[in-house]
């Protein structure tokens, strides 16, 4: 008894003694010796040890095998792989990310391009004018009837070959002056091989860039060619262009040269940013205007914000003096073609109308003046439910937005008369894709375009949030109503936009 004590109190002291007795009286019998019992359910003593734990691991495998619900990591990839990643609905991102990174490793980076390189570069490559050759003219002919002007031109210049088996027909019906839109068409798809060159549209063909690299947008009356062109002093063919202030125009050749830099590089054009400007009018009311550009989906946006400060309780000639420019009989801030029809003005009048007049001069204003205080004129000015909401005008894709706002004037030398109220009027355009003066988004504001729906064709995404989501952290918190919701076309017969 005093020897198993004795075997008991050495186990616990020290694991040498303990890996000692089991060399002296062997494995099994010291640890059956140490190895406490515990009772089961049934009242039956259970050991625990090694051997317990086995068995306990080998009984759980053999539930696991006959539970079907329990998969193990193998099996849950092969069954991805098998029904392929998960992608998210609403995003359209991979939910599994080792998958993301495998096709990271294994998927070609290799650009559309460069894809495109490898095929027409290889040098093993045989020619195909033979397999051409062979199929008879009559059945290139039942081909070419299933393609346009355009294609059938591109076919016929493919190579000799073809040529001979198209025939030169196609190329003699688009040089006729009646198909000069087919022709601007074929012309449009070679600019990704000129990035020395600009088309002109007046000319209809490519005209060599004088100033690659540093066109800069300047006024109205400043001479700025781009290239050298017959008619660039020729009043009765002009290049197209649009208004975007008083005495200042956006050339349609500065939007191929945003695009053509945001698509091909900026070998081919230039920033869509080096293209805003912030100037004021030289004569009153001097008008603060700042412009900025966005290329979003291959299309240019445009963004100008014009501000002025105004006095409050205005006559109606004061407004019409404040509103429009004795130049050209337009507002001094940028709009659309359609501005006469709807109800931009009046939307601008009716927020003149919400400044604050001062009281007449009374007992209250003279004991504020006497304590060195001003009395109260509102600085925070509500709209109405008229003026406050942004509007789109319904033929072109055009929005506005109407805010009076207290701005700090800076050309104010007194301290206390800083901060004014201001009339801001923004605009946000969407010019196209730069392909022609015919595509529907220029053409549509520039007035060219008459069956033109922006309601149906921009949908509920507005031009004003994607460009400010861009550039801001918010956009601008208004609704969007229609800007000319009797659909009434009156132009310079109508009364109410003057």
């Amino acid at each position: 008894m005093s020897d198993a004590l004795s075997v008991n109190s050495s186990s616990k002291t020290g694991r040498s003694l303990k890996d000692k007795l089991r060399s002296a009286f062997g494995r099994k019998s010291v640890d059956d010796t140490n190895s406490p019992r515990r009772k089961s359910s049934a009242g039956e003593s259970v050991k625990s040890g090694r051997k317990s734990l086995q068995s306990a691991s080998i009984d759980s495998k053999q539930d696991s095998n006959q539970n079907p619900a329990f998969k193990t990591q193998a099996e849950r990839i092969r069954e991805a792989r098998e029904n392929g990643p998960k992608i998210d609905k609403q995003t359209g991102e991979r939910l599994d990310q080792t998958l993301i990174l495998h096709s990271l490793a294994h998927e070609s980076f290799d650009t559309v391009t460069e894809i495109l390189n490898k095929y027409e570069l290889d040098p093993n490559r045989s020619p195909g004018e033979a397999h051409i050759a062979s199929l008879s003219s009559q059945l290139w002919s039942r081909v070419t009837e299933h393609l346009s002007l355009v294609d059938r031109v591109c076919l016929a210049l493919s190579s000799k070959v073809m040529l001979d088996r198209v025939g030169p027909s196609s190329l003699e019906i688009i040089r006729h002056p009646d198909h000069a839109e087919d022709r601007m068409q074929l012309l449009h798809r070679l600019e990704d091989q000129l990035p020395n060159h600009l088309f002109c549209f007046v000319c209809n063909k490519y005209h060599l860039r004088t100033m690659k690299g540093e066109e800069k947008l300047k006024p109205a009356s400043v001479l700025n060619p781009l290239f050298v062109c017959p008619h660039a002093t020729n009043n009765l063919m002009p290049q197209p262009r649009i208004r975007i202030a008083t005495g200042r125009t956006l050339p349609y050749n500065f939007v191929q040269l945003a695009l053509k830099g945001r698509k091909y590089g900026l070998d081919y054009g230039i920033e869509a940013t080096t293209m805003a400007r912030l100037w004021r009018e030289q004569h009153e009311p001097r008008w603060i205007h700042s412009t900025r550009y966005f290329v979003f989906k291959g299309h240019l946006l445009m963004r100008v914000q014009s501000t002025c400060f105004t006095k409050p309780g205005l006559t109606p000639a004061g407004e019409r003096m404040l509103l429009y420019s004795r130049e050209d009989y337009q507002p001094y801030f940028s709009v659309c073609a359609h501005w006469r029809d709807g109800l931009l003005m009046n939307i601008c009048k009716c927020a003149l109308s919400h400044l604050p007049v001062p009281p007449e001069k009374s007992l209250h204003e003279g004991l504020a003046k006497v304590a060195g205080r001003r009395p109260s004129q509102g600085a925070i000015i509500t709209l109405c439910s008229t003026c406050r909401p942004m509007r789109r005008c319904p033929e072109c894709p055009t929005e506005y937005l109407v805010e009076v706002k207290l701005a700090e004037d800076r050309s104010e030398k007194d301290p206390r008369l800083l901060f004014k109220h201001a009339i801001v009027v923004t605009r946000w355009s969407d010019l196209g894709d730069g392909s022609s003066p015919t595509n529907p988004e220029w053409a549509a504001v520039t007035g060219a375009l008459e069956d033109y729906d922006s309601l149906s064709t921009i949908g509920t995404r507005a031009i004003s949030g994607t460009f400010e989501s861009q550039t801001a952290d918010t956009g601008p918190g208004q609704r969007i109503l229609n800007l000319n919701p009797k659909d009434e076309h009156k132009g310079e017969d109508g009364h109410d936009w003057y």
